[in-house]
């Protein structure tokens, strides 16, 4: 620059050097504004310092380096914020794992429920905050335990739940006004509701003190898993009848947890797996808004549930991406003005379709990362999966593994020390962007064919994430993609020598004498009074979730409760699509 620009600079250099100051200045500003809300929380009892003895800040910002660039500032500004804040992209919390770790969950469920209420109480002696409940596939599919297509399956893949007795049994000692239950299931989701609402009413627990989730996400099944019962209409129509419910009655409860996880394990890329669960999310929104119902009065109670596959980076992005896009679309599409509405709370698990068979140990390996990447993300609650999952259910050994891989996390790494230590990070932030740009093409595809159920109908999600899956299966097999242990750097005959949980026969005999015992106690004429009024809201088009609750507490089973719905809304057969 000569003595001449120094001394009177161009414009174009003024007005630069204008710019930087203003954004270098707003940044400032909301960074003040942002510590006197970080002050005000209280903090764990952490030292907040490195191994060697440096003290980590609780955020970093471009301001932390010198010589920022204006297109930078401006950047961070406009697309990366601050925690708590709208867009969220470094996280739904202000002060996230400062002031508390994420929840430690741990999926389990086996034979009956007995046998499980034995392993939620050893995972809560070893230090889980949270519990996960994994139901068998009679269960998932709405099957009592004594229906014959029950048969060989009970207790298999998990805990078997065919009525209030086996969920009171399930949770028997463990306090439900203090421990927060998370249950995967979906088609007879508001069956198993009822089931944990009255266990804790039993316990003297009302509806507005419980904690926890219900996964409940039909739209999934349809595209993804195929765990389902009614049509896609009615199943809609039982989902908002439980946001409505909740609302009013367990306002701490989330109602649905809107899940990528299994169109993931189906083989959906990351940009799928956030687009598709995303715009089921919005159409939950839009179903919800049309039955008249405030979207600020359900939308804080909303949560999702991230698969955490095997590329570190992309999974940290898509968790960045995926609070961003939500954040903008409450607030800007559906007039949300709560910013509760707008916080994308999540849970993660590690991927169960990365488990190999092969060389079971390497599990851990990739659990932990897998966890690192989820935490890096920014969730609220993290599942770590067993080595041995892929083989049978986890034996004790294995979970208390799994669940170590969790504490090391976040006692020893210093992880959790500093707020969403990758931001800025050019990779991850121009990932951050290309999985939102990528979402928004495949919103615009969705909304091309009508929404997400006439997508459904059509076969749309399934095929695409069908085209994915074969594209990645096509990769291993060529050893393009080297899987350790299965297609490179494997050992010649190497022996599998890992103890297996083994599910026998006899927890079918234990269960259906158990089913037999509870019909023989309860009032039939009670049981088919209050299914009866079940049926007539179901036709007259009254919110179910009263009289489902009375059927529970006369002892009606699940497939009695699922059968009196059934003859209203029919059951749901999927067209052919390949």
């Amino acid at each position: 620059m000569s003595i001449a620009e120094r001394d009177h600079p161009p414009a174009e250099l003024l007005e630069q050097i204008k710019a930087t100051t203003r954004e270098l200045e707003a940044l400032r500003q909301a960074l003040d504004a942002w510590y006197e809300r970080y002050d005000g929380t209280p903090k764990r009892d952490a030292l907040f310092t490195s191994v060697s003895g440096a003290e980590v800040e609780p955020l970093y910002t471009p301001l932390d380096r010198p010589g920022v660039a204006p297109e930078e500032a401006a950047f961070y500004n406009r697309q990366v914020g601050l925690p708590g804040e709208f867009p969220f992209t470094r996280g739904p919390y202000t002060t996230m794992y400062r002031t508390r770790l994420w929840t430690k969950r741990q999926f389990a469920g086996f034979g009956t429920a007995e046998e499980t209420n034995l392993r939620y109480k050893f995972l809560l002696e070893r230090g889980q905050t949270g519990l996960s409940v994994a139901f068998d596939f009679p269960t998932l599919m709405g099957y009592d335990s004594d229906h014959p297509r029950s048969l060989g399956e009970v207790g298999k893949c998990g805990v078997a739940i065919s009525s209030l007795d086996d969920m009171e049994t399930l949770f028997d000692g463990i306090p439900l006004n203090e421990v927060s239950v998370s249950m995967t299931i979906n088609g007879p989701a508001i069956i198993l509701f009822a089931f944990y609402v009255v266990a804790a009413e039993k316990q003297g627990v009302s509806p507005d003190r419980i904690r926890g989730t219900v996964q409940n996400d039909i739209l999934k099944e349809y595209q993804a898993q195929h765990a389902w019962v009614y049509p896609p209409e009615p199943a809609l129509r039982l989902i908002i009848d439980m946001f409505q419910w909740c609302a009013e009655h367990a306002p701490k409860y989330n109602p649905i947890s809107i899940s990528g996880y299994h169109i993931r394990e189906a083989g959906a890329t990351a940009a799928q797996e956030l687009a598709y669960t995303l715009r089921n999310g919005f159409e939950y929104v839009e179903r919800g808004i049309a039955r008249g119902l405030d979207v600020d009065d359900f939308a804080p109670r909303l949560s999702f549930f991230w698969d955490i596959h095997n590329d570190f980076f992309e999974e940290v992005a898509k968790l960045r991406a995926g609070r961003r896009i939500w954040a903008k679309r409450m607030r800007e599409v559906y007039g949300a003005t709560n910013p509760e509405s707008w916080r994308l709370r999540t849970h993660s698990q590690t991927a169960g379709v990365t488990l190999t068979a092969q060389q079971p140990e390497n599990n851990i390996v990739r659990v932990a990362y897998q966890a690192l990447a989820a935490v890096l993300g920014g969730t609220q609650s993290l599942h770590t999966n067993s080595m041995d999952e892929t083989l049978a259910l986890p034996t004790e050994k294995a979970v208390q593994i799994a669940l170590r891989t969790q504490q090391i996390l976040a006692f020893e790494t210093g992880v959790p020390n500093t707020i969403d230590p990758l931001a800025g990070s050019y990779y991850v932030e121009a990932l951050t962007d290309r999985l939102e740009e990528e979402a928004e093409e495949i919103f615009t595809q969705v909304e091309r064919l009508g929404g997400v159920v006439p997508g459904i109908e059509m076969g749309y999600f399934q095929r695409e994430i069908a085209r994915s899956a074969q594209r990645q299966q096509q990769e291993v097999e060529s050893s393009d993609r080297v899987i350790v242990g299965v297609n490179g750097f494997t050992v010649e005959g190497e022996e599998l020598e890992i103890p297996l949980l083994r599910v026998t026969e006899q927890t079918e005999d234990r269960q259906r004498a158990r089913m037999a015992a509870m019909r023989r106690r309860r009032d039939e004429a009670d049981v088919s009074r209050t299914l009866e009024a079940l049926r007539t809201a179901a036709r007259d088009g009254n919110n179910v979730l009263p009289p489902l609750l009375d059927a529970v507490r006369a002892y009606a089973t699940l497939y009695e409760i699922r059968h009196a719905m059934e003859e209203i809304f029919g059951a749901y057969r999927e067209p052919v699509f390949f």
